[in-house]
């Protein structure tokens, strides 16, 4: 029972280290948060050996971004939710849907930032896609239990 105690609190550590990296996302001016963008997409133009055209903005980068974060909070929540016995998975959705949308809410108002809707619906994409991929991890693993 200890172990899964200490596990619990990584967890919700890391939980809370994820809100505070996607919400502090969300509070940075246009300016900043531009020039983030920039660095990723140098980074990744280097690392997958592609040129990406940035000439337009950032908007791949950025919604890549989106989906990859919270697809680690689905993930993260998922896992946290087994430990959690008994709670009902609807939990897992409405924090989900609340972190979106209180994320896109905070960038109103944030000078030079705004809120979109659509952003909203790749958020919970990839959070979705997170908790899917944490099923599917379960359900391979129970059935290979059970068979073997």
């Amino acid at each position: 029972m200890q172990t899964d105690s200490k596990k619990e609190k990584l967890l919700f550590a890391l939980v809370v280290v994820t809100l505070c990296f996607i919400w502090g996302n969300s509070l940075m001016p246009a300016s900043i948060s531009g020039a983030i963008s920039d660095w990723a997409s140098s980074v990744l133009s280097r690392l997958l050996r592609l040129p990406l055209d940035t000439s337009a903005g950032h908007g791949t980068v950025r919604k890549l971004a989106h989906g990859t974060e919270y697809l680690i909070l689905g993930a993260e929540l998922t896992v946290l939710l087994r430990l959690w016995r008994g709670r009902p998975w609807s939990e897992v959705f409405l924090c989900g849907a609340g972190t979106a949308l209180a994320d896109e809410t905070i960038q109103l108002f944030v000078e030079g930032r705004s809120g979109q809707i659509k952003d909203v619906w790749i958020d919970l994409g990839g959070f979705c896609t997170g908790v899917l991929i944490c099923f599917l991890i379960h359900w391979r693993r129970s059935r290979a239990k059970d068979a073997g």
